[in-house]
């Protein structure tokens, strides 16, 4: 962005190095990654593609990313699938590879980041959430079967020349130790930060993403809990130069009233993450008005009782859709009551009972890389509150609760 920030890059690097690579600047595009598997007969097909919720600048490992892509057209979808298969077949590749693009949201225009000919960090993450099994099919494909002949071990039968179909939403997020280490710059940039990561399914992206939230915080009241607390000031300079609490900075502006134009601004996160991020906010906002009524001497139960008892069962299930969790929903309405950690315990375990009493339950669902299209003894299962009924269980007799 300036000569300060170039000085910063460049002198390490001629430190270890006689020359350096300096590039045109996409800072703010859209990252975007398609897998792709080619055989020696040119059978090719992309297996997935994964967006990046944060703009290009960001590295891909210290970014959320989200599988399928959320924000591109079909338009830009087709265009980046087809660049994809003839950049496999042009280079002529045999099995695996990862395709990275930088596709500008004003217009059509993309650029190839780089082309991985072989099994990445993001093709682990490509094979857990579309649920084909890229390391085996490859491994086959290299030793000379093509896609045609081998069969989908998932599914058993459909064959691997077969594009996985999603019907839910996986998310990738990066976890950090920065506080281990003193000094420590928390800015995001082209250098990985990130110490390891954890994935969440669910039938939405909110839900998706506050699985993951509570999963990467060991926090039961995730998204909710972890608020950002400096200025305006602050939060303008985190969303401009994003650090590990990015997520949480951008929760934060939506609770202050800041609109989504003002954030894609200022972040360069698209408007379909921001939008999906402020319905959130809202909810909980929503959430937390019930907690006015609630009287601080009453037993946590009772409070909970008193303060959710009249929700009706469409509501219960617009939140959980939304992701938010029983402990969740009990911290923001007891927000401000001077409930310790076991009160609040109680009154999760009184949210489920009124949860249930209008019969909303999580559902289980496979992943089966064809949607349901067909039957599989797939046992990859994921369990979500957007759905109306499980999907057949495998019968191997094994006991799930």
């Amino acid at each position: 962005n300036n000569d300060e920030e170039l000085k910063a890059l460049v002198v390490p690097a001629l430190a270890s190095s006689p020359q350096v690579l300096v590039e045109k600047s996409l800072k703010g595009w859209k990252e975007v990654e398609y897998e792709v598997m080619r055989d020696s007969e040119g059978n090719t097909i992309t297996i997935c593609n994964m967006e990046n919720f944060d703009p290009l600048g960001i590295h891909t490992g210290d970014s959320i990313v989200v599988c399928p892509s959320q924000s591109l057209s079909d338009d830009e979808y087709q265009m980046l699938r087809n660049a994809a298969i003839k950049i496999v077949n042009s280079l002529g590749i045999v099995g695996e590879c990862n395709v990275q693009y930088a596709l500008d949201p004003h217009s059509l225009n993309f650029y190839i980041i780089e082309v991985n000919a072989r099994l990445s960090r993001s093709s682990a993450l490509a094979s857990k959430a579309s649920g084909y099994p890229i390391a085996y099919i490859a491994a086959k494909v290299v030793l000379g079967y093509d896609l045609l002949e081998l069969k989908n071990p998932v599914t058993g039968i459909t064959c691997a020349f077969f594009e996985p179909a999603l019907d839910y939403i996986t998310i990738k997020f990066p976890r950090w130790d920065l506080l281990k280490f003193q000094g420590v710059d928390r800015h995001l940039g082209s250098t990985m930060k990130s110490v390891g990561e954890v994935m969440a399914i669910g039938r939405s992206f909110p839900e998706a993403l506050q699985k993951a939230t509570r999963m990467v915080t060991e926090h039961a009241e995730g998204l909710s809990a972890m608020r950002f607390k400096g200025s305006d000031e602050e939060l303008k300079a985190e969303l401009n130069s994003p650090t590990d609490k990015r997520l949480f900075a951008v929760a934060e502006a939506f609770r202050r009233g800041w609109t989504i134009d003002h954030l894609r601004e200022l972040s360069s996160i698209d408007l379909w993450f921001l939008s999906n991020l402020r319905g959130m906010i809202l909810t909980e906002t929503e959430i937390a008005k019930y907690g006015e009524a609630a009287n601080p001497s009453d037993r946590p139960d009772l409070m909970i009782l008193f303060a959710l008892g009249k929700v009706n069962a469409e509501t219960w299930k617009r939140w959980k859709i939304q992701g938010f969790g029983d402990e969740q929903i009990a911290g923001l309405v007891l927000k401000g009551k001077g409930m310790n950690a076991d009160a609040l315990c109680k009154a999760s375990f009184a949210v489920r009972k009124l949860r249930l009493e209008h019969n909303v339950r999580p559902v289980v669902k496979k992943i089966d890389t064809t949607a349901g299209e067909y039957p599989s003894p797939s046992n990859y299962l994921y369990m979500t509150y957007g759905g109306s009924f499980s999907d057949p269980l495998p019968e191997d007799n094994k006991v799930f609760s």
